[in-house]
């Protein structure tokens, strides 16, 4: 890490997500020597906790970017369009968590663990990936390294605070009713501006964000098209079912795999994930030891268990993998990425 601070700008400092962007900043004691927290003007002027101290939160505006070298952009994808290009003309190197450049062939979408190197390739945008595809990918890539990979199908069970705020309040709000024999009033999931809302509490809806004309919703086609962007696999088999969940934080995904590779048993695979970088494997089922949400929560981690050989198809493999949505899936990625930045001397 460079002894010199940094000038480093949040975007969405407000936000479930950028306020943990912040935390994670303080938690990993990454060199800053200026930090500006900017939002939208309804949430200018709030505060927020940085190394004690309370940082009044600005409105983001183009000069908001003088002199800033790095900054974590969190707030939608219109703000992302808007801003990133007026950060980038003023020299800072865009970090985005939003899907408004995931698929632009000129930005580089990274997970640190799999394809670090693709940052020296920037052109002042790097895109962070949609939370469900980072904790998948981080998994794969071993197995894709050791053993090749022909094929990748997912479901996933994702929680609320994937749609922010407001779903969380939603899933709480509608538990205590149903709980009190009241009715639920959903406004907000499966997708605020869809033209129906179904309850979140005590259910699952197999439809996160809206469809598509194939048939898929976007965030099924996010993880798809991502997941070979980021393994540089453009003929890589790879289908997605994504359903939301009435858990808060943390995202879970049963996983199936094909390998090329000859010979490959359940013991390599686990071998590979007890290995892997940012990987945790919790895989004992006669201790009972498997991934789940709840204990996920507040980690950096991508947790993998359940691992086991298909019992048809020689090289089938059936695994599953959970992580902090918000952390992996979004604010640590972001941060990790910029700590690459900094370890590959991208960012001077």
């Amino acid at each position: 890490m460079s002894s010199r601070g940094f000038h480093v700008a949040v975007v969405g400092a407000t936000g479930a997500v950028g306020q943990q962007m912040v935390q994670t900043l303080e938690k990993r004691d990454f060199p800053i020597q200026k930090l500006t927290l900017l939002s939208s003007a309804r949430s200018a002027g709030t505060t927020v906790k940085y190394k004690g101290q309370e940082i009044i939160v600005q409105e983001a505006k183009p000069e908001s970017f003088e002199g800033v070298d790095i900054a974590l952009f969190s707030a939608g994808g219109s703000v992302s369009k808007e801003f990133a290009p007026e950060a980038v003309k003023r020299g800072a190197i865009v970090v985005d968590n939003t899907s408004a450049y995931r698929m632009d062939p000129e930005v580089p979408l990274v997970v640190p663990e799999v394809n670090e190197k693709d940052l020296h390739l920037h052109k002042g945008i790097i895109a962070n990936p949609n939370c469900s595809t980072i904790q998948m990918v981080a998994a794969l890539e071993p197995i894709r390294q050791n053993c090749g990979l022909s094929k990748v199908v997912v479901s996933t069970y994702q929680a609320v605070s994937g749609a922010g705020a407001a779903a969380i309040d939603e899933l709480r709000t509608q538990s205590q009713e149903l709980l009190d024999g009241k009715e639920a009033n959903p406004a907000i999931l499966p997708v605020k501006s869809d033209k129906k809302h179904y309850q979140i509490a005590f259910n699952a809806i197999p439809q996160i964000d809206k469809f598509e004309e194939n048939g898929y919703t976007y965030e099924e086609m996010k993880m798809i098209n991502e997941t070979k962007k980021i393994m540089h696999m453009p003929d890589l088999k790879v289908a997605a079912t994504c359903v939301r969940l009435p858990v808060e934080t943390g995202h879970s995904e049963s996983v199936y795999i094909e390998v090329e590779k000859e010979g490959v048993s359940a013991a390599d695979i686990k071998a590979l994930m007890a290995e892997a970088p940012g990987v945790v494997l919790q895989d004992s089922p006669e201790e009972q030891v498997y991934p789940m949400p709840a204990y996920a929560v507040g980690k950096n981690d991508v947790f993998v268990g359940r691992i086991r050989k298909d019992l048809d198809e020689e090289k089938g493999f059936h695994m599953w993998i959970v992580s902090d949505n918000l952390l992996k899936g979004a604010a640590w990625n972001s941060v990790q990425i910029a700590e690459s930045l900094v370890k590959l001397e991208i960012v001077k």
